[in-house]
């Protein structure tokens, strides 16, 4: 138990993104030359990810192309007990190409989700539900949460949502003009690398 403890409070103490973005893992909206990258660890049943959905779609409006935003699932399954299927429900509609379709569509319906919803989703999106209801249920894309899930932790991730801006764990305010603010900073300081 004590081993579980350092552990824990090893993990909590990084403040890198232990597994970098990758195009072939992650889902990402953004072009890859973008300045700054935003990873987010989140949950779609979290109350305080759904208000940050909101502000992630503002900044990447008001950011355009200087952004690179990366979203990968971190169910705290403790106050949530449904939120692994939440999260495996969007990695089965990734399979049909549908990713940011249910992520979008789950944070603006509501965090009280559950097998028959999330189907319901599904349908509502275009889906082939009897491919989904098949893979969804063989927990086939179980393994993708589970490597977000670990990366996080090993990441130093405890609550939702948690933010990385260019691999650093960004722990400051998250409303907009906040956020905002950082990402500008870490915008002018990655040109600064790349142009000396």
């Amino acid at each position: 138990m004590l081993i579980e403890k350092r552990m824990s409070e090893k993990d909590s103490n990084n403040t890198q993104l232990s597994l970098p973005v990758s195009e072939s893992r992650d889902h990402i909206q953004g072009p890859p030359t973008a300045a700054v990258t935003l990873v987010e660890y989140g949950d779609y049943e979290c109350p305080y990810c759904a208000q940050a959905y909101l502000i992630v779609k503002e900044v990447q409006e008001r950011l355009g192309n200087k952004i690179r935003f990366v979203f990968r699932n971190f169910p705290l399954t403790k106050l949530r007990p449904h939120a692994y299927q939440s999260a495996l429900a969007v990695e089965t509609a990734a399979a049909q190409g549908k990713f940011w379709e249910m992520y979008d569509f789950l944070f603006k319906h509501g965090q009280s989700l559950t097998d028959a919803n999330l189907k319901l989703s599904a349908a509502k999106l275009g889906l082939d539900v009897n491919k989904f209801d098949l893979e969804f249920l063989d927990r086939i894309y179980s393994r993708h949460v589970d490597e977000d899930i670990q990366s996080g932790e090993e990441s130093g991730v405890t609550k939702t949502p948690t933010f990385f801006v260019n691999g650093d764990r960004y722990d400051d305010s998250w409303d907009l003009d906040s956020l905002l603010s950082a990402l500008d900073e870490a915008s002018v300081f990655s040109w600064r690398e790349t142009n000396q």
